[in-house]
């Protein structure tokens, strides 16, 4: 059993004012799974909605696979090896290039940037806090996170603006504001070849070869270096195009969804001024309460497979090729895993979310990275004795993918 309406969650108006966590609980308690219609030339796509169902897709990868990509954009088969990146990839080629990561992303590994995170942390809030009234996705949710990054790829902190810039055209390229071209626009075809459909990856591109050109066989002991010189297990540098995308993807994905989280999470503190004071009057409970910040940020909107085969999945027949859409969003607010999971509880245990994933190989390599983030940042915040408050709505990005906020004004009171 299936249910087709005229809903679909490739409508961008129902996000316009953040995650329609009421479609999503409709869907899931509707039988089978839901079919979103698009508009040609993309063919619609398969909502998983409920949580166990989302794990059971994210493991499967011979049935629902990676490799035909992991947006709703239906890339041409032809352009698929040049846009691939560690996200569109399984198997052997995905285990080689991702061991090679991972050691810079361990827990072990990040917590050796404590220090540093501490001393960039303080003087983000210092600069923020001095202004008494700013947007606090500007002043600290932004530069917080990029500041990290620009470490971690060895650039200095005067880059920095650059790769909020391009962050922000890329992952809202179905936002007017940010979108150079939108990605459903007809403008958007001379840029097909490269990831979002965006001219801010071409520049990104350009960025990180000239990093490259600059730092191949010298030894450091930045990520540019390691994508530049490192040898995968399986014994295949990475070509050229696989280190732009690999770049293009750290660029991305190493700010954005710590930035949408700190943001949620100070909007959502704020909405529960007792989750606060609990946070407030007992530090050791910040390190567990990120769990609960990430599961009701949700920054990440939804990860898309492919069916490799015809296959029936939750009462529904899935042809060859049909697209399957993971809503993480809607599996962190399923209350078969959750209680009262629209209840914001810092003290929420198990929280078993699915922010990052849930289990399968995909598994967000920054998680560790992202955590001890989040940590620092809310450690020092809550250590301040200050009070925020908002003097404007809440501006939210027009995407489903990214459940991101452009703006939220606050003022020191």
């Amino acid at each position: 059993m299936s249910t087709t309406t005229a809903l679909t969650l490739a409508d961008l108006d129902l996000f316009a004012h953040g995650a329609p966590w009421q479609v999503f609980e409709e869907l899931r308690r509707r039988p089978g799974l839901h079919f979103s219609s698009e508009e040609s030339p993309n063919h619609g796509f398969w909502s998983v909605t409920r949580y166990h169902e989302i794990v059971r897709v994210l493991r499967d990868t011979e049935t629902f696979t990676s490799t035909k990509f992991t947006n709703l954009e239906e890339v041409d088969p032809e352009l698929q090896e040049q846009r691939r990146s560690l996200l569109e990839m399984d198997g052997l080629r995905h285990r080689a290039l991702r061991r090679m990561l991972q050691g810079e992303f361990t827990p072990q590994a990040v917590a050796k940037y404590e220090t540093f995170l501490r001393g960039i942390t303080a003087k983000t809030l210092d600069d923020a806090l001095a202004k008494k009234e700013f947007d606090f996705v500007e002043e600290v949710s932004a530069d917080f996170p990029i500041r990290v990054l620009a470490r971690l790829l060895g650039v200095p902190d005067s880059d920095t603006g650059q790769l909020i810039d391009w962050g922000n055209r890329m992952v809202g390229n179905t936002d007017p504001e940010h979108a150079d071209v939108l990605v459903d626009s007809v403008d958007s075809e001379k840029y097909k070849h490269v990831p979002f459909r965006s001219p801010a990856a071409v520049e990104v591109y350009e960025y990180g070869r000239h990093l490259k050109a600059e730092r191949t066989g010298k030894g450091g002991a930045d990520l540019v270096t390691l994508l530049s010189d490192g040898v995968p297990n399986d014994g295949n540098r990475l070509s050229e195009d696989e280190f732009n995308t690999n770049f293009l993807l750290l660029v991305v994905a190493g700010n954005e969804t710590t930035r949408h989280t700190i943001t949620h999470s100070m909007s959502n503190l704020l909405n529960n001024p007792e989750q606060m004071a609990l946070l407030k009057n007992d530090p050791s409970l910040i390190p567990w309460a990120i769990e609960e910040f990430l599961r009701f940020a949700s920054p990440v909107y939804h990860f898309r497979r492919t069916a490799t085969k015809d296959v029936e999945f939750s009462d529904t027949q899935i042809k060859e090729g049909d697209k399957v859409v993971t809503w993480f969003a809607s599996g962190n607010r399923d209350d078969s895993v959750f209680d009262d999971p629209y209840r914001f509880d810092v003290t929420r245990n198990p929280n078993e979310h699915m922010s990052f994933g849930r289990g399968g190989p995909h598994m967000c390599l920054g998680n560790a990275l992202a955590r001890i983030e989040l940590r620092i940042m809310f450690e020092d915040l809550l250590s301040r004795d200050v009070v925020l408050e908002r003097t404007g709505d809440i501006d939210y990005l027009r995407s489903n993918f990214v459940h991101g906020i452009k703006r939220m004004p606050v003022r020191v009171v």
